[in-house]
């Protein structure tokens, strides 16, 4: 299959037009964009909301959706006294966040307690089609030692509650908190992933299928493996890159496992150990070589890496422009964690933060 579809999700935060704050304006906001055609989902807390993309077949066409999307939610949370902002997690207060009145999502508050009222982050899931749940968690196995690359790539959570986190993905530590987040385990068969999710879910370390939290995932919904890897992406640009890297990821690792190419998986510390250095440095800084020496590389360095590994099947789908082209805005502009920083630098005051997110959400449209 050397054209697999795909679709993306992104998720927003929804705050105050004046103070930065969350606000709780999640269904309001999700009611005006069913009037604009619009179907918004209800995140964990009640100041968030997540867009989907139909199904897609090419870069170019994820950013004319993910613009026309972002343009609606952004309309929608204005007309219901909100501003929406493509941000990992929200650069002022609160602490704490007001959980989304549905029944499942209080039974989590519950049993997880702050985990889930200090939630209140903002992820981009980009699912790409597959042959079957074998294949997916296969490509899991294949993707693990590039997931820290993705992360520092789009890094989008520098700036949280009025100060730097001193990490360009804050919302990745806090993320990692839940029991089911994060890197995923090297798994040897669809029986060992069920096997896995059967465990965490009889020790009470999922509330059901639904929290399969892992950084790739196959979708419990559709024929697709999903990677869950990153912050919201600061603009459409970013997101666009980022999908069209998965899709392009997956589809080179399908070509590995069709040819029979082994797979050495990264331990499990020294993974955790390269997720902690991409969300602390993203891309400015440095990062783990997983799949060379295991040295640290300038991240740029690794991001370039990928993009040559996963040329040819850029060039097969159709998305090798855009790439290069969003690519290069990247590294001159920044991903979301240089933008918020720089924005930071000026006063260390979050509203030029909040102002600057907000700009680059809108950027494009």
């Amino acid at each position: 299959m050397s054209h697999p579809t795909m679709g993306v999700e992104e998720e927003f935060l929804l705050v105050d037009p004046e103070s930065g704050a969350p606000v709780a304006l999640n269904g309001r906001t999700a009611e005006l964009a069913a009037e604009r055609g619009v179907d918004l989902q209800l995140e964990l807390t009640s100041c968030q909301v997540e867009t989907a993309t139909p199904v897609i077949s090419t870069a170019a066409q994820a950013a004319e959706e993910l613009r026309r999307l972002r343009r609606v939610a952004a309309e929608s949370a204005e007309a219901a006294g909100a501003r929406l902002l493509a941000v990992g997690l929200p650069p002022t207060v609160p602490h704490e966040f007001p959980i989304t009145d549905d029944e499942r999502y209080h039974r989590i508050a519950e049993r997880f307690g702050m985990i889930a009222s200090e939630q209140g982050i903002c992820g981009c899931h980009v699912h790409v089609e597959v042959p079957s749940r074998e294949a997916a968690v296969d490509v899991g196995n294949r993707l693990r030692p590039w997931l820290p690359t993705l992360l520092a790539m789009t890094a989008n959570s520098a700036i949280y509650r009025g100060a730097d986190s001193g990490h360009a993905s804050w919302r990745s530590v806090l993320w990692g908190r839940w029991p089911s987040a994060g890197p995923p385990p090297h798994f040897e068969s669809v029986d060992d992933y069920d096997a896995g999710v059967r465990m965490m879910l009889g020790v009470g370390a999922m509330l059901d299928g639904g929290q399969v939290y892992w950084d790739v995932r196959p979708s419990a919904n559709f024929p697709t493996v999903e990677v869950r890897v990153a912050d919201v992406p600061a603009t459409v640009g970013q997101t666009a890159l980022f999908a069209a890297v998965v899709r392009a990821a997956v589809v080179t690792v399908l070509a590995d496992r069709e040819r029979g190419a082994p797979i050495t998986p990264p331990s499990a510390h020294v993974l955790r150990a390269a997720y902690w250095k991409s969300a602390r440095e993203g891309l400015d800084g440095d990062a783990v070589d997983l799949v060379g020496t295991g040295a640290t590389v300038p991240a740029a360095t690794l991001v370039n890496r990928l993009i040559d590994l996963v040329g040819p099947a850029l060039e097969a789908t159709g998305d090798a422009d855009v790439v290069r082209r969003e690519l290069e805005d990247l590294m001159s502009t920044g991903n979301g964690a240089t933008r918020q920083r720089r924005a930071y630098a000026r006063r260390h005051d979050p509203a030029d933060v909040v102002a600057a997110v907000a700009e680059s959400t809108l950027e494009g449209l």
